[in-house]
């Protein structure tokens, strides 16, 4: 029998947003672990706003909301609001009722830039790694760099004198270089180019230390580009990282770190480098002391794991090419990315526990 088309729409609904959210949907796990890291920021979130004024945007609809941008690849916040505005689930996520009024998207974007500063993201990602210590190894890691896109584009790139300016379409050639020329969209981006045979783009750095269990982010960071950027990166994470500790750690990493001034910094901070050896024309910073023993294999073939990170912040987060400008907001956004996947991947390492020690007590 063929049912009927009810074209009337109903003025009540009895089906709150819990009840439409599936209990096994995976977001639920999510939002139970943002809670607890929201709920531990709260007493900083108080300092950041005046205690009399006009309310602004709360802090947790923020965060969470950008949670949401960098799961479903959400490519703006103008989209980001309008989702949320008619999606059950982002509302559910972001902690709206069913009925409430969801903000105009200028008025989002002034909160966040309000909100967001290194420090925060710093301090979001640090509790996110609180909860996720279990899962994460506290003594070999893995460091590498990525290239993030500028949103600026390459005709932007002038000279600094102002010399032979023109509209900058036609530079064919041109010597350019970052001592003579400048972006004038995005002043912080460099001309750089990671390997010999692709082209030079208007990028930034972005940095990670990646823990070698389960390939957990442990430290994140961006800098503008450079030839040293990443080897100068990795020893100020290092540094952070072994404050206040005693006992030796290991670190993975590619040939581009086998260099004399990296290899004997690590060695001072307590660190074995476990570096792949670039002895090709030249002779490698590493000697049989380190590449002997067998962890210096195991850390080598664990180097996959910051390469799965950087392609999920690529393809399924914003960081293929940026959409903010200047060096503080893009280093907030890739540090603030990374505890979204470090946030991703928490329940799935749940229950995989949760699975082993129901077959051991099988």
């Amino acid at each position: 029998m063929r049912g009927d088309e009810r074209i009337q729409d109903g003025m009540f609904s009895y089906v709150s947003l819990e009840q439409r959210v599936p209990a096994d949907h995976p977001l639920r796990a999510v939002r139970k672990l943002t809670d607890m890291v929201l709920a531990t920021l709260s007493p900083e979130f108080d300092a950041l706003y005046a205690a009399f004024g006009r309310p602004s945007i709360a802090p947790e609809y923020i965060l969470r909301a950008l949670l949401l941008q960098v799961f479903y690849s959400v490519r703006s916040e103008r989209l980001l609001v309008e989702q949320i505005d008619y999606n059950l689930l982002f509302r559910w996520f972001v902690g709206l009722g069913m009925d409430d009024a969801v903000w105009n998207h200028a008025v989002f974007s002034k909160n966040r830039d309000r909100l967001l500063t290194s420090d925060v993201a710093q301090r979001f990602f640090a509790e996110v790694n609180k909860q996720a210590r279990k899962f994460m190894s506290d003594e070999h890691f893995t460091v590498d760099g990525t290239l993030i896109q500028a949103w600026a584009s390459q005709k932007s790139f002038r000279s600094k004198d102002g010399s032979g300016d023109d509209d900058g379409t036609n530079f064919r050639g041109q010597k350019r270089s970052n001592d003579t020329h400048q972006s004038t969209t995005d002043p912080d981006a460099r001309l750089y180019k990671k390997s010999y045979g692709k082209e030079s783009k208007l990028s930034y750095l972005g940095h990670a230390l990646v823990e070698n269990r389960n390939g957990l982010i442990a430290a994140a960071m961006v800098t503008h580009a450079d030839g040293y950027a990443e080897r100068d990166a990795a020893l100020l994470m290092l540094q952070r990282k072994q404050e206040g500790r005693s006992h030796r750690i290991t670190v993975g990493a590619d040939k581009a770190y086998d260099t004399e001034d990296f290899v004997s910094t690590v060695r001072e901070l307590n660190v074995t480098p476990h570096v792949t050896k670039n002895d090709k024309g030249r002779r490698s910073n590493l000697d049989r002391r380190t590449t002997r023993q067998p962890g210096y294999a195991i850390s080598l073939s664990q180097r996959w794991l910051v390469e799965k990170g950087f392609g999920w912040l690529k393809q399924t987060g914003p960081l293929r090419q940026v959409k903010l400008r200047g060096l503080e907001k893009v280093d907030w956004l890739f540090v603030f990315s990374c505890a979204a996947y470090n946030l991703i991947r928490i329940p799935k390492l749940m229950g995989l526990l949760s699975a082993r020690l129901g077959e051991k007590c099988a």
